[in-house]
């Protein structure tokens, strides 16, 4: 099993560091094996060693499928302008879209990734807080298959493409024949799984311990059946934030900013609060991993002020060693 920690390719991630060599040493000394980039093409850091690169995750935009189906008065309803769609898609066409995607997945094999990661899900601002979906999971599944069928258009299958989870429309991963149904509609040979097992945890704010949690996610992996072995890796991960959510959404915050970017702001410390992306504490942990056996492993947690990211990594690690019994 490789394991790794999710970790920015950029020179201003890096930088507390002091250098790749450094973190390195620190993630090495952790028992890991490298780190699962995301690339930030504004401050990409050229001096990253491929060495150290044991997954990709994809460029992935929140709320996409109007802007790819190209549904005008949507998008003008939530963005305002087209300036701002252009501002914020960083084009005005599907073309745009596209382009980015594949320059992303180019960047990745350039430095021969064994996977890479995919966002399979659709989710506004307005819907993070009010939780009234506008499109169905259908839709976004629809949309994402024939999307990637397109990106992987040619593609040779040097790595394996995972799918990832989310708790927004689109793949679940709470119902087996959705789960079927995306995977048989895309045309790549190496379409797996990247279970994210906090996501997972957000689909049922009623949580609320991570021992309810952790036999929510094992209930939810044996319900798949055979689709269990598809599972190839994981983000490692708990979120019990139910509380939280009964009480922050239902409906649009009176103060949330008219300017789309000052609202994305805001939306995003929101969603934090839902995505807590904290590391296990209970062993119990260990039963999620024993249950799916993934290649890949990753620990994917937050910083944040009284914690570094290798810090909650450490804590997570510690708590899995304890779940063995070591």
């Amino acid at each position: 099993m490789i394991q790794s920690i999710n970790f920015p390719i950029s020179t201003y991630s890096i930088a507390p560091y002091g250098s790749w060599e450094e973190l390195g040493k620190r993630i090495h000394g952790l028992g890991l094996d490298g780190i699962e980039g995301i690339a930030d093409p504004g401050s990409l850091d050229g001096s990253f060693p491929t060495s150290m690169l044991s997954g990709y995750h994809m460029v992935f935009y929140p709320d996409w499928l109007d802007f790819y189906r190209q549904n005008m008065p949507e998008l003008l309803r939530k963005f305002g302008s087209m300036e701002t769609v252009e501002r914020f898609y960083l084009g005005r066409s599907p073309e745009d879209l596209m382009k980015q995607f594949r320059d992303d997945l180019n960047y990745a094999l350039s430095m021969n990734t064994p996977y890479v990661v995919f966002h399979v899900s659709d989710v506004s601002i307005e819907e993070g807080y009010t939780y009234r979906w506008l499109h169905t999971d259908r839709e976004v599944l629809d949309g994402a298959i024939e999307f990637i069928n397109e990106l992987l258009h040619g593609i040779e299958p040097t790595f394996d493409f995972l799918v990832e989870n989310q708790w927004w429309p689109g793949f679940t991963f709470t119902d087996p024949h959705k789960t079927e149904y995306m995977l048989s509609g895309i045309g790549y040979p190496r379409t797996g799984i990247m279970l994210d097992t906090g996501h997972l945890l957000n689909t049922q704010t009623k949580l609320h311990t991570q021992a309810e949690g952790i036999e929510y996610i094992l209930d939810k992996v044996r319900m798949h059946g055979e689709l269990k072995k598809k599972i190839l890796g994981m983000h490692f991960h708990q979120s019990i934030s139910g509380a939280y959510v009964r009480k922050n959404t239902g409906r649009l915050p009176d103060d949330l900013p008219a300017d789309y970017f000052e609202a994305f702001s805001v939306n995003y410390s929101h969603i934090q609060k839902i995505d807590r992306h904290l590391p296990w504490t209970d062993p119990g942990c260990v039963r999620i991993i024993d249950e799916v056996c993934p290649l890949y492993l990753t620990h994917e947690l937050s910083s944040g002020p009284h914690r570094s990211q290798l810090a909650a990594a450490k804590r997570q690690i510690g708590t899995i060693r304890k779940g063995y019994g070591e």
